[in-house]
C-alpha cells in the first residue's frame, strides 16, 4: 500500500511494486546506453583537421611544442582550464573537474593517451594554484601563443563588448574572457598533429564523475532551484561542512590579482 515520504514527497511502496518500477525504468537506461554507444561510434567517424600552427607552451620544465605534449604517445587530450592571466585562482567549476583528473592518468596512459590541462595564466600562477589544490596532472601555459583563442575558449575584449562570442560552435553573448572546453589530438609517425574533436559547455558534463554519482542519489543533483547550476560548487579547500548556497547567484569568475591589490591597499 502506497504512502508518501514526508522528507522528499515520494511514494513508498512494497518491494514488488518497487521492483516493477525499477525494471520498467531499466529499459530507458538501456536505450540511453545504446544511444550513447551509437554517438560514440559516430564521433570516431568525424573528419580530422591538420594543425598547421607551431604552438609552443611554457611547461613546468621549460618550453614544449604541442607535439611534445604527447609525451611519446599518439593521442593527446586537453582540458581547457579556466585560469586567466591575472586571476587569483582557477574557476571553481573547472576545479571540480580538476579533482577528477589525477586518478585517471595511469589508465589513459595504458591506452596510448596523454592528458594535459592548458590555461592562459603564466606558468608560475598555474604552478601555485596546482600546488594549493594538491594536483599532479600536467598543466602548461598558452600565455605566449594563440592556442586558447584558436580553440575558442578565450574571448577577446571585442567579443565580450559586442556580445558576439564564438563559443560552442555558435555565436552567443558571454561576459567573461575564459570558457571551459576539452579537445583531442592525434600525432602520426611522421610527427603531423591533427585536431580530431572539441567539446564545450554541457558537452563536458560526462567527465564529472561526482555528477554521475549524484544522479543516482535520492535528491539527484538538486540544482533545479539555482540560477546557476554549479552555484554550490567551491574549491575543495573551501568547503566548511556548513555551506549555504545563494540560489540567486549567477556565475562569477575568480577575482583578478590587481583587484586584490586594491582591496589590500584600502584595508
Amino acid at each position: 500500500m502506497a504512502s508518501i515520504s514526508a522528507a522528499l514527497n515520494k511514494k513508498v511502496v512494497s518491494h514488488e511494486e518497487w521492483l516493477a518500477a525499477r525494471k520498467a525504468f531499466l529499459q530507458k537506461e538501456k536505450e540511453l546506453t545504446h544511444l550513447r554507444d551509437q554517438v560514440s561510434r559516430q564521433r570516431l567517424e568525424l573528419p580530422w583537421e591538420k594543425v598547421e600552427k607551431n604552438y609552443v607552451f611554457d611547461g613546468p620544465n621549460g618550453k614544449q611544442s604541442l607535439a611534445e605534449l604527447f609525451a611519446g604517445r599518439s593521442q593527446l587530450l586537453v582540458y581547457h582550464f579556466m585560469l586567466g592571466p591575472d586571476w587569483v585562482e582557477g574557476c571553481p567549476s573547472c576545479s571540480f573537474l580538476g579533482d577528477h583528473f589525477d586518478g585517471m592518468l595511469p589508465h589513459l596512459g595504458a591506452r596510448d593517451v596523454t592528458f594535459t590541462a592548458i590555461s592562459r595564466a603564466p606558468m608560475p600562477q598555474i604552478a601555485a594554484f596546482k600546488k594549493r589544490m594538491g594536483w599532479k596532472f600536467n598543466w602548461v601555459s598558452s600565455n605566449a601563443n594563440s592556442f586558447n583563442f584558436d580553440y575558442k575558449v578565450s574571448l577577446t575584449p571585442e567579443e565580450i563588448a559586442t556580445g558576439e562570442a564564438n563559443y560552442n560552435f555558435g555565436t552567443i553573448s558571454l561576459p567573461i574572457e575564459e570558457c571551459p572546453g576539452a579537445s583531442a589530438f592525434y600525432k602520426d609517425e611522421a610527427g603531423n598533429v591533427y585536431h580530431t574533436y572539441s567539446t564545450y559547455a554541457r558537452g563536458l558534463d560526462i567527465f564529472l564523475g561526482a555528477y554521475n554519482f549524484l544522479d543516482i542519489a535520492p535528491k539527484g543533483r538538486d540544482e533545479d532551484g539555482l540560477a546557476f547550476t554549479m552555484a554550490w560548487v567551491k574549491h575543495h579547500d573551501k568547503y566548511t561542512g556548513q555551506d549555504v548556497v545563494d540560489a540567486q547567484r549567477g556565475y562569477t569568475p575568480p577575482g583578478k590579482s590587481h583587484e586584490c591589490c586594491k582591496k589590500d591597499a584600502l584595508a
